[in-house]
């Protein structure tokens, strides 16, 4: 994880987007972290991160989990194809 200052990021943000696809950069305002900077190398990355930062499908995920565990649903493993 790279810091850099947000006077350099203005500068030359094509720059570090692309840096960002290849590592998280947190961008420092005023001697503080203020924000990060973060790249998707795909289209499925970004898909991902749209997922992993839902409420509405982390609830789902959280929900299905607890059904699974009260002994409701059925396990992947114990599908048969």
């Amino acid at each position: 994880m790279k810091k850099i200052a947000l006077s350099e990021i203005q500068k030359n943000l094509s720059k570090y987007l692309q840096s960002a696809g290849e590592e998280e950069i947190v961008i420092i305002h005023n001697g503080k972290s203020a924000g990060i900077l973060i790249g998707f190398q795909s289209e499925d990355n970004w898909l991902d991160y749209c997922l992993e930062n839902n409420p509405r499908f982390l609830y789902k995920i959280k929900s299905a989990r607890k059904s699974l565990q009260s002994g409701q649903g059925v396990k992947l493993e114990d599908l048969e194809f």
